[in-house]
């Protein structure tokens, strides 16, 4: 299973738990949906990402990896201090070089 460099660099930061590390995988302009919000822009992730990894401590597993139609399809478990864990969720990705622009999660 090859995951793409960004990713891969992401769920490696993710489960480091280094925002600054996580936040170097995405664009500058990039975009993240999770939970029905949407965060645009490096300030914005940002928070969304101290927010989610102070109060979950998420760990991340990749299970499956596809593309379809210019994007990423990540399956990961995610596991943490919260109901249900772990949970499977997809990942819908689009890279912009190597970087994230867009990452959309969907339980």
């Amino acid at each position: 299973m090859q995951v793409p460099g960004p990713l891969a660099g992401y769920v490696a930061a993710q489960n480091a738990r280094s925002v600054d590390a996580m936040l170097a995988c995405f664009t500058d302009d990039a975009v993240v949906r999770d939970e029905r919000r949407e965060y645009r822009g490096t300030s914005s992730i940002r928070g969304w990402m101290e927010e989610t990894t102070t109060k979950y401590h998420p760990r991340l597993e990749v299970l499956d990896v596809r593309t379809a139609n210019g994007q990423v399809l990540l399956s990961v478990s995610v596991s943490g201090t919260f109901a249900g864990s772990p949970l499977r969720l997809r990942y819908d990705v689009t890279l912009d070089r190597d970087r994230i622009a867009r990452l959309e999660i969907d339980g």
